[in-house]
């Protein structure tokens, strides 16, 4: 399932100037990041939905008042938290007696076992996973945040300013959650391990089976101590590497827009009562249907603030409560349908015909002609075609992860750029090729990956001055992931190299997208303002791309995905200063991925928005 495009600053403004079709897109737009946070951080409590509604609600209630609409994703998290803390408190006043009521969380069906299933999780993902059911309930909201940080879809300032904290102090607070999760791994393994421990077995002879804070910390101290068990604490991956590209978990039926939705007539809107024929005037009105329980009041408050008239339906057979808004609109009615879900024409509907009519819009304007850029580049190797494919795709640079071009022959004025793999390519008749072929120098290709360059930073710390000496312009090694974060391998290497003196002229920092929507410009935004932001240094986009790691077989986007992205991510990368340089993965097409050119230098769809953007 898509996950919905988070919206920008304009739609905000929109939204909140009373536009119903931006109100709709950025309810929808903000939905999956929200349920997200909330699914976390309530351990998939049955409040989960009723806390994501109440959330939303506020949100837009509240929107008229929002100064800063830059900021909206950042007070839409802050609101989030609130109510989950709200939860919690509420929870804690009315303590639980007698037999157990039907709403609580299912410890067979929660938001952990939601999360493995829908994502498809195996292995250490799925441990992780796993592991934030022995997470307290403080513990679950850092974690929630710090999530969708290391997933690239929060920034570290919007985090700090949920929990109330400076970045300092949330940083610290990371670490510790951080730490609390790595002992519940452990956690998890010593009690999945079979034929179990016998000492372990005495250990959890009195537990209850549910998981908790409290047993974390006595099987983590038996663990840590047992000869037998401390076994399971070897080739723990590094917990942001396993998260980092796990996209957000799918809404659920329940908040999903998924209904007919009743074309607008921009002045008043019926929703009935779920259960019924389902008629709505858009997101918000869906919304209100799954939360027909709460107060009436707080109903209307928030369609009041959207700017429309709703008549509510409510359950058992009461009267409706009819509440009118007297709103602005333009001339032309618009279409609250979104794109992907308007009926064709022909097609039959269950939503009754409105006689409202609408005008054909203006034909586009005239194409204006694409410059190249010199940002703008590829990655690749030699294949039938390539020649033709770099001069058509209007990239200004190309690589090939070697010191030499490798067999490509470019088109004049498209630059070649040389890159020092790894350590076994530090010979200095290397060294010698990479200096004759540019005057820029890629450093060590993801050394933070097994499979790739593999090596700690001190290694390349102390490998760095070979590369130094080639007099070249020096770019960091170019890490796979986590290079915005504290503590991990870029972080580690830039501040050894600051230490050592060594010179670093720009950050290459690879990214790989799992959520194939719209939203994933903003992801890949967040992230490359993120590093920018740590290092103070310009920043190449080395390898980027849309690919989903998390099910251990690559899944790949479609066409029309990945070249809606294409075009998305090349303007947005143009717009940002201090960007120098991106590069798609891959030039080639002659093999399934995410290449933009088949064999002959003839593009794909991908290719050709790639070609035509930047």
């Amino acid at each position: 399932m898509a996950v919905p495009v988070e919206p920008g600053v304009a739609t905000v403004v929109a939204a909140r100037d009373g536009d119903q079709r931006a109100l709709d897109e950025l309810v929808a737009g903000y939905l999956p990041l929200v349920y997200n946070i909330v699914g976390h951080a309530l351990g998939g409590h049955a409040d989960t939905d009723d806390v994501v509604q109440e959330t939303m609600l506020r949100a837009v209630n509240g929107l008229s008042s929002l100064r800063d609409p830059a900021g909206f994703r950042s007070w839409l998290v802050v609101i989030a938290m609130n109510q989950v803390r709200e939860r919690h408190r509420a929870h804690q006043r009315v303590p639980v007696t007698g037999e157990v009521p039907e709403d609580l969380a299912d410890p067979g069906a929660d938001f952990v076992d939601l999360t493995i299933m829908r994502l498809q999780l195996s292995g250490q993902r799925r441990e992780v996973v796993a592991a934030t059911r022995w997470l307290s309930e403080d513990e679950r909201e850092l974690l929630s945040l710090w999530w969708l940080e290391a997933a690239g879809r929060l920034t570290r300032t919007e985090v700090a300013e949920a929990l109330n904290l400076t970045p300092q102090h949330t940083a610290v607070r990371v670490q510790r959650v951080k730490g609390q999760l790595d002992a519940a791994r452990i956690v998890v393994r010593a009690l999945e391990k079979q034929p179990r421990c016998p000492e372990l077995a005495e250990v959890v002879a009195d537990w209850d089976g549910d998981p908790s804070a409290l047993w974390r910390k006595r099987i983590a101290r038996h663990t840590r101590g047992c000869r037998r068990c401390e076994r399971v604490m070897s080739d723990l991956a590094a917990v942001e590497g396993l998260i980092a590209r796990l996209p957000l978990v799918p809404l659920p039926a329940a908040l999903a827009f998924s209904q007919p939705l009743l074309t607008a007539t921009g002045t008043s809107a019926v929703l009935t009562q779920v259960g019924t024929a389902p008629v709505a005037t858009g997101k918000v009105a869906l919304l209100l249907q799954g939360a027909l329980a709460k107060p009436i009041a707080a109903a209307a408050a928030a369609v009041l603030a959207a700017g429309v008239a709703v008549t509510v339906v409510l359950p058992s057979g009461e009267e409706p409560v009819a509440q009118a808004v007297s709103v602005t609109t333009s001339a032309t009615p618009t279409s609250i349908l979104p794109p992907e879900t308007a009926p064709s024409p022909g097609s039959s509907s269950s939503v009754p015909p409105t006689t409202t009519t609408t005008t054909a819009p203006a034909p586009p304007p005239a194409a204006e002609p694409v410059v190249a850029s010199a940002k703008k580049g590829v990655s690749t190797w030699n294949f039938d075609g390539v020649t033709k494919a770099l001069g058509d795709v209007r990239a200004g640079w190309y690589y090939t992860w070697g010191s030499t071009p490798e067999g490509v022959v470019a088109p004049p004025n498209v630059e070649f750029v040389p890159m020092v793999w790894g350590e076994k390519s530090m010979d200095q008749a290397n060294l010698d090729r990479a200096k004759a072929n540019g005057k820029v120098l890629l450093g060590f290709n993801e050394p933070d990956f097994p499979e790739q360059a593999n090596m700690t930073p001190e290694r390349a710390l102390d490998l760095w001055p070979r590369l130094q000496e080639t007099g070249l312009r020096l770019g960091a090694p170019s890490v796979g992931h986590s290079g915005d974060k504290e503590g991990a391998w870029l972080d580690r290497f830039m501040t050894g190299a600051a230490q050592r003196g060594l010179r670093v002229d720009f950050i290459p920092i690879h990214w790989y997208g799992s959520d194939f929507s719209a939203a994933a410009v903003d992801h890949l935004k967040n992230y490359v303002e993120a590093v920018h932001a740590r290092y103070g240094k310009p920043v190449w986009l080395t390898e980027y791309a849309l690919i989903d790691f998390s099910g251990g077989t690559p899944r790949y986007p479609s066409q029309q995905e990945l070249a809606a992205f294409a075009r998305g991510s090349s303007a947005m990368l143009e717009g940002l200063p201090y960007v120098e340089r991106y590069a798609w993965f891959a030039l080639p097409a002659d093999k399934p991925g995410t290449g933009l050119y088949a064999p002959g230098g003839t593009p794909n769809q991908a290719g050709e928005a790639y070609r035509d953007a930047g």
